[in-house]
């Protein structure tokens, strides 16, 4: 063992030899009479008795005395000593125990009390009150020292009494420990745990030191963001303040990247950055390089986030920024533009984004073995400061927003009538009533002066962070105020437009009747009564209504814009009385001339429909002579143009029998044109049936064999065997009915019956229906 060894071994034993006694502190009731004293002192013993008890007491105390340097002396009294005895003792040994504490003392040492003063950080001690306070501190200690000392001295050379009053509070005197081994001394283990905490302790390693100067140097005086003249800039919108600061963040960590980085990859590519770490503790080595470089970067991210904070201090205001915010007018309703939850939002994304900054940083290790997959340190912040940061700027953000929003209370107080259907309510309800020209402008006046309240309003209302823009709100609702003053003058200028186009139309009325051909006598003598009663009765109330209407015209060219149809149909009302004049003149020539030329147009319209009927039935005749199945289809078409034909005919025989009853006519018949209507109907059932039947004949013999289905084919070829056989008994039925009435027309014909009574030729129509039947036989064989 060595010598430096054996001599720590050596004062650590001293250390243990040295015992200090106990800090004890003096009873309170010494010095103070207790009951039993004053029961003592009030009892009233004989006199002989009190000369005995005052020998004692100074014979005890003589001899004490001069034992007090010696051995200790009990104090005791002998147990069969009587009451009177006792109390002698007690007042003996008070007056030993006071002359043994004033036996003078060795006073705690300086060297402890500066080493106690050691113990109490340099910052604590600091002021002109720090000092004093370490001065009463100081004294006591003494004080405490120096009781335990003579509580200490007494217990170790007097003997107390066993007397109740005399108890000690601070517990019996310590004993020296007995049967304690003291061989194995704790030096051994302290030097290896110190050199174990010296082999594990990175941080005091010279390269450590370089790392923490260089981020100091770096990361000290700075933050990612520069938040100076940030309120200078005026009002902006949060949109802009956010982008501002985010390119300031990414430029921020760029620089960083660029310049402390390097520094610090510069600081570990050297020889001498290792030297002294073992191959076996580079992992934790550097593992400790990477603690301290997360705990500079999430320094850097926390100051830069409390400084952020610290914008929206409300005991300094002269920082905050000022935002733009808008009283917006949209869809009838009031509203922030932003919104103050996008305003809070747009605020605390930037504590994300500044937490979200620097956390890509390479680890050293990493980046010395230039693997693919990097591994990044931990610089996120902890939780609790952006919950901190989040809640404190929630907090500052509704604080700072209380007064815009008071301000939009007060709008909507005053104004918000106009939106919430109160105003349209009124107003309908004013419309259904019966009320005059006049009391329709005492209404609209009113909204006309509300409008003009509104725009008087001030447009920017300052805030410590809000500069709040009303210029829209107010557009918006004196817009709406005058709004609905013109949904009133609409109103009545729909009226008065109403009134002038009623009274346009009435002139409109009298001068196309008056100008209007008649078509029939009767036409004629109404439009003469017409004409007649216009000339006096209703002339004269126009005029009436034209008198009112130049009045009311003269309030809308004041407050309401007319449109330029409007402006002629004005124009129109008053130069209607001297344009009716001549019409009426004009209409005398028009009523001699319109009966010459609407009867000779019914002459030309019958003629022309009677060469139509022709037409149609040899058309019709023509029907009887088809015979090719090839041509089914254009078959069909003829009879349909035929059958559109026969329609527009009967139209035209409406028309005429009307125009003849007008004009007082015989009724013109036409039976041709009925017997055409009748004989078409089974040539366009007939054509339209074999069409059908030759589609489907050739859909199921062409088509897809899988798509067959026999029993639908059956029924569908027995549905064409029974209408193809009633056609061909129709035909023949009506074959025969021909001739019969053909040979009755005969008879009384004489020189025509020979040959009437010729076997008539084969029917077209009749030897196709038996070749459709013959088809369907072979089909369905």
């Amino acid at each position: 063992m060595s010598d430096a060894n054996k001599a720590a071994i050596a004062a650590e034993k001293e250390a243990l030899n040295l015992k200090l006694p106990p800090i004890v502190h003096l009873p309170e009731n010494i010095g103070v009479d207790t009951p039993t004293q004053s029961k003592l002192l009030k009892y009233r013993r004989s006199k002989e008795q009190q000369q005995k008890i005052n020998q004692l007491v100074i014979d005890g105390a003589k001899r004490n005395l001069d034992r007090t340097l010696g051995k200790r002396i009990p104090l005791l009294p002998p147990p069969d000593y009587p009451q009177t005895v006792s109390l002698c003792f007690l007042f003996n040994y008070i007056y030993m125990k006071q002359c043994v504490e004033s036996s003078p003392l060795v006073p705690i040492q300086q060297e402890w009390l500066d080493h106690m003063l050691r113990l109490i950080p340099e910052s604590l001690k600091e002021g002109k009150e720090r000092e004093e306070l370490l001065e009463s501190l100081i004294n006591e200690v003494s004080s405490d020292f120096e009781n335990s000392m003579k509580r200490y001295l007494v217990q170790s050379v007097l003997v107390k009494p066993p007397v109740k009053s005399l108890e000690d509070e601070g517990g019996p005197l310590p004993e020296s420990p007995v049967g304690l081994d003291y061989s194995n001394p704790w030096h051994s283990s302290y030097v290896q745990a110190r050199n174990q905490i010296f082999s594990n302790l990175h941080i005091i390693h010279p390269t450590m030191k370089m790392l923490l100067d260089l981020g100091y140097t770096t990361f000290a005086d700075t933050v990612l963001l520069d938040f100076t003249g940030i309120r200078a800039k005026g009002p902006i919108d949060c949109e802009s303040l956010k982008t501002d600061l985010s390119i300031q963040t990414r430029n921020a960590e760029e620089k960083i990247m660029n310049t402390w980085y390097p520094k610090v990859i510069n600081l570990f590519t050297k020889k001498e950055a290792l030297e002294g770490v073992k191959s076996e503790k580079l992992d934790a080595f550097y593992s400790c390089v990477s603690t301290l470089m997360s705990n500079q970067l999430k320094d850097l991210l926390r100051r830069t986030v409390e400084g952020f904070v610290k914008l929206f201090d409300p005991k300094d205001q002269q920082r905050l920024p000022i935002f733009k915010i808008e009283l917006t007018f949209d869809d009838d309703k009031m509203e922030f533009y932003p919104t103050f939850q996008d305003l809070e939002d747009n605020v605390l994304s930037l504590v994300e984004r500044i937490a979200e900054a620097l956390q890509n940083v390479q680890t050293i290790p990493s980046w010395l073995s230039g693997t693919s997959t990097s591994v990044n340190l931990d610089t996120e912040l902890p939780e609790h400061v952006l919950h901190w940061a989040v809640d404190t700027l929630k907090a500052a953000v509704h604080r700072n927003l209380e007064g815009a929003r008071k301000h939009y209370e007060t709008y909507v107080e005053k104004y918000n009538w106009l939106l919430d259907g109160t105003a349209v309510e009124n107003i309908e309800t004013f419309q259904t009533e019966d009320h005059t020209f006049d009391e329709y402008t005492e209404f609209i006046e009113k909204f006309f002066s509300l409008a003009s309240e509104i725009m008087l309003l001030p447009q920017w209302i300052h805030y410590p962070m809000v500069r709040l823009d009303c210029e829209d709100l107010k557009t918006g609702l004196t817009n709406k105020a005058k709004a609905f003053a013109n949904i009133l003058l609409n109103d009545i200028a729909s009226k008065y437009r109403k009134e002038n186009q009623c009274i346009c139309s009435e002139f409109e009325a009298i001068k196309e009747h008056a100008l209007k051909v008649p078509e029939t006598t009767e036409e004629m003598m109404d439009l003469i009564s017409y004409v007649e009663k216009a000339r006096t009765v209703g002339i004269e109330e126009l005029i009436l209504r034209i008198q009112e209407s130049k009045r009311q015209m003269s309030y809308f060219l004041d407050v309401f814009l007319f449109p330029q149809e409007d402006l002629a149909l004005n124009a129109t009302v008053l130069m209607w009385p001297r344009k009716i004049n001549p019409i009426f003149d004009e209409n005398d020539e028009l009523i001699e001339n319109a009966k010459h030329k609407k009867e000779n147009e019914l002459m030309a319209k019958r003629e022309k429909l009677i060469l139509e009927i022709e037409k149609e039935s040899r058309r019709m005749e023509e029907f009887t002579e088809f015979a090719e199945l090839e041509r089914m289809q254009q078959y069909v078409t003829d009879v349909r143009q035929l059958q559109k034909r026969i329609q527009e005919s009967e139209e035209a025989v409406q028309f005429i029998n009307k125009e003849e009853e007008l004009f007082k006519w015989e009724l013109t018949k036409y039976p041709e044109l009925d017997k055409l209507k009748v004989n078409i109907e089974p040539y366009q059932k007939f054509f339209n049936f074999v069409l059908k039947w030759q589609r489907s004949e050739k859909r199921w013999m062409d088509g897809g064999f899988l798509d067959l289905n026999g029993e639908s084919m059956e029924a569908d070829v027995e549905e064409f065997s029974r209408e193809i056989f009633k056609t061909l008994k129709f035909f023949q039925m009506k074959l025969k009915k021909e001739l019969q009435e053909k040979r009755k027309a005969a008879r009384k014909r004489s020189l025509e019956e020979e040959k009437i009574e010729e076997e008539p030729k084969e029917n077209a129509t009749i030897t196709m229906c038996s070749t459709v039947m013959e088809q369907i036989k072979a089909f369905k064989v």
